[in-house]
């Protein structure tokens, strides 16, 4: 059993600050777990609205849920978001007798209309899959990803297997409340089609004709998987008047465990010969650097003539560049350059994230950086 300190603390403190703690992230990454620290089901106080049993008891949800005190959990909220106009009257009730946790598999832009009556009232916690620091094993989370069951799994047999079920039951069941109704084959293919694209640039157009589906329609799915939270999204920074940039976005599975499984890389030897180990690992670091970089607004930046910087993190006014090498020890190239001399740009700083163990100066101003000293950090803020 893995103890998820980190999240259990951060949820901890939402818990005491706020009257409503929405925690948001993709089904089995681990939500249920971890609100089982604070209220077991069967409780009372708790409300699973995928059992018919507490959506019975819900029925009248001023009702049930007023007398409540303490830590009230309801669970599946986007099954029903007509419970949030309920939340924000018990709210705004004095002496805050119960602080209500609301788990949701869906993102909170997802999420952000039904929930716009808790404004001042809600705070937003992500919970993501479980993390190289999390099991103390870099190659596994690589290889399995992060969703526990695959984590976990007693083989790499087993962990495989959980992986196809779980992608199967996405493509046949979940993912329907997102918008994705084409047969499960076609979903299956589509998240198949950007496995292939994986960290690179994504054409809609490309996809649409290889499924045979329109336009519009692989930007909507693209969409419903993002607020699905499997997908994320990274768009080109593009405030810059004095070079061509490129508008396309890039589109990031985010967990390299269903990567993989959709490549049918089925072991770390598989991994290790197939084409796209570098797209994979890349994955892995972009989705490390995010675990420790709390409200920054994301982007990629990458010119028309092929300088490139893989990972842009705005905050606070500044931005810090990062790029994935998977190299013994990296060098500064012409397109780590060109990144740091553009004035529009202005990065603060360049990381340069590698799979070895000595960090080292690339120039005043990029710095190689062993994933290594990455993971031992908890915000980027620290390195």
């Amino acid at each position: 059993m893995i103890t998820r300190a980190q999240s259990e603390k951060e949820l901890a403190d939402a818990i005491r600050r706020s009257p409503v703690v929405l925690l948001v992230g993709a089904r089995q990454v681990g939500k249920t777990t971890l609100a089982r620290t604070f209220v077991q089901p069967g409780a009372a106080n708790y409300f699973d609205l995928e059992d018919p049993i507490d959506l019975a008891r819900l029925s009248e949800p001023m009702l049930a849920l007023q007398p409540l005190r303490g830590v009230v959990v309801i669970d599946e909220v986007q099954r029903h978001p007509d419970l949030f106009p309920v939340l924000r009257v018990l709210a705004d009730r004095p002496g805050d007798p119960a602080t209500f946790l609301v788990l949701g598999s869906a993102s909170p832009d997802a999420l952000r209309q039904s929930a716009e009556s808790l404004a001042g009232r809600v705070e937003v916690i992500e919970l993501p899959g479980l993390g190289a620091a999390d099991v103390d094993d870099v190659d596994k989370v690589w290889i399995r990803g992060g969703y526990p069951r695959s984590t976990l799994a007693a083989t790499e047999e087993d962990s495989m297997r959980w992986r196809r079920s779980y992608i199967r039951t996405l493509a046949s069941r979940d993912l329907r409340e997102f918008g994705l109704t084409l047969p499960a084959a076609s979903i299956e293919r589509f998240l198949a089609q950007l496995a292939q694209h994986q960290s690179n640039l994504w054409n809609a157009a490309s996809t649409a004709r290889a499924l045979g589906i329109g336009e519009s329609t692989a930007r909507r799915y693209v969409d419903g998987l993002n607020d699905a939270m499997l997908v994320r999204t990274l768009k080109p920074w593009t405030v810059n008047a004095g070079k061509r940039l490129i508008r396309t976005p890039k589109v990031f599975l985010r967990d390299t465990g269903l990567l993989h499984a959709l490549w049918g890389v089925d072991s770390e030897d598989a991994l290790r010969r197939h084409p796209g180990i570098g797209a994979s690992w890349e994955s892995l670091a972009v989705d490390e650097v995010l675990r420790r970089a709390d409200d920054a607004a994301l982007y990629f930046w990458r010119t028309s003539n092929g300088a490139e910087v893989d990972l842009v993190l705005e905050r606070f006014g500044s931005r810090n560049g990062f790029e994935m090498k998977r190299t013994d020890a990296p060098r500064l190239t012409s397109s780590m350059v060109s990144a740091l001399e553009d004035s529009a740009l202005a990065l603060e700083h360049l990381w340069v994230l590698y799979p070895g163990n000595r960090r080292y100066s690339l120039n005043e101003r990029a710095t190689a950086l062993p994933l290594g000293d990455l993971l031992s950090v908890t915000s980027i803020d620290d390195l």
